[in-house]
């Protein structure tokens, strides 16, 4: 993600933006069966839960106030948690609720690819 994304606006509007992804896609799935509504459900939740975190603990930083290195330090700290969260709610969605594989991916993968393109739709 870039640094531009951290305002208030745009930052929610890519929030917005994933969360509609994989609501859209688990609706989507609900025709195939509610097991797999619930996989794509817990998939983009996987992906989608980490980003929050992530952007609220960037947004607890005050850039003028400190200093370079321990920006980095945060913002490398904030990614590593955002990794280690989405691989423990992976581990959760497929060892204690047992989804289904291919849309527990599918919908992760979307939500991924949100986070790429979405960007560069919002800023023009």
């Amino acid at each position: 993600m870039s640094i531009s994304l951290y305002s208030g606006k745009v930052a929610l509007k890519l929030l917005v933006l994933q969360f509609m992804t994989f609501v859209i896609l688990s609706a989507c799935f609900y025709f195939k069966s509610t097991d797999w509504s619930i996989s794509a459900f817990l998939g983009g939740m996987a992906c989608w839960l980490p980003n929050v975190a992530f952007l609220m603990l960037i947004r607890l930083q005050k850039v003028k106030e400190e200093a370079p290195v321990r920006i980095n330090w945060l913002f490398a700290f904030s990614e590593g948690f955002k990794v280690i969260l989405s691989i423990a709610l992976l581990i959760v969605a497929l060892g204690v609720f047992k989804a289904a594989f291919a849309p527990l991916v599918m919908a992760y993968l979307a939500v991924l690819v949100m986070q790429v393109v979405a960007p560069a739709v919002i800023n023009g």
